[in-house]
């Protein structure tokens, strides 16, 4: 493992809960449009890797599919296995999981490449074990960040909290462009055919406290910014945050925060 996917694991332990009451909802939005592009359906044999608490296992069971699901994370793992019974879920990692090539007819990944140190192994690892034919779809987070994702980010940074010197970024060697170009080049690197990549964007709506609540649990890389600074930052990034909520903030209370993610398939 890569320094980063080592601080990944680190980062995650022990999260699965807070995911689910925070972000879980938010990340549940290109499920569908995913799915699609899997072309999963009755009877297909599909993989969620990353699947954290089970979103995307549910609605693959919902399809009729036979869904397998994996996670690095065993609390994800054990997440799963409760809501989505019908799964067949193992901890496991990519890019190294353990299944025989050409198993899946669909592999699929919801934001899990955000999360692994080396993307094109992890999409090679995805295609070996996709037979022939058959089809792969991942999602990614766009980069730069649409405004509902830099709120926490812009509140932080008013307090004067930065980036942990122990949590990596990502190696030079293993990024690529966060953009439908860079994301499909990608695919096509990783030996994936017809690879295409599109934009998928949308309002998340939800109240001040419960966005502020994923990142002061410390989920994801702006939860170790947050607590990097100790009870004084975290009050003072909330009092920031407070404050820019103006810009989101509707008439009933609730947050209206726009979000961009990339969606991109290929056939093995």
């Amino acid at each position: 493992m890569t320094p980063f996917d080592h601080a990944e694991r680190h980062i995650w332990s022990g999260k699965a809960e807070a995911y689910a009451d925070t972000y879980a909802r938010l990340c549940a939005h290109p499920v569908p449009a995913l799915l699609d592009a899997a072309e999963v359906g009755p009877g297909t044999r599909v993989l969620d890797v990353g699947c954290g608490t089970g979103t995307v296992s549910a609605a693959a069971g919902a399809r009729g599919a036979s869904v397998y699901a994996a996670d690095a994370d065993p609390g994800m793992v054990a997440a799963t296995r409760r809501n989505v019974p019908s799964a067949t879920a193992h901890i496991a990692r990519l890019p190294e999981l353990p299944y025989e090539d050409d198993t899946f007819d669909a592999a699929v990944g919801n934001f899990v490449l955000n999360h692994v140190g080396r993307p094109l192994a992890a999409l090679a690892e995805l295609r070996r074990i996709t037979r022939p034919g058959g089809r792969v779809a991942v999602t990614i987070w766009r980069s730069p960040g649409a405004p509902g994702q830099t709120l926490i980010g812009r509140a932080a940074q008013s307090a004067g909290l930065t980036r942990p010197t122990w949590l990596p970024a990502l190696a030079p060697q293993d990024d690529f462009p966060r953009t439908p170009e860079g994301f499909a080049a990608l695919l096509d690197a990783a030996g994936l055919l017809g690879a295409e990549s599109s934009e998928v964007a949308w309002e998340h709506r939800c109240a001040p406290d419960t966005w502020w609540a994923g990142a002061e649990r410390g989920i994801g890389a702006i939860g170790q910014v947050l607590n990097s600074g100790g009870a004084e930052g975290i009050a003072a990034a909330r009092r920031a945050y407070d404050g820019l909520c103006a810009e989101f903030r509707t008439r009933d209370g609730l947050l209206v925060l726009p979000h961009a993610a990339l969606l991109a398939s290929g056939r093995a």
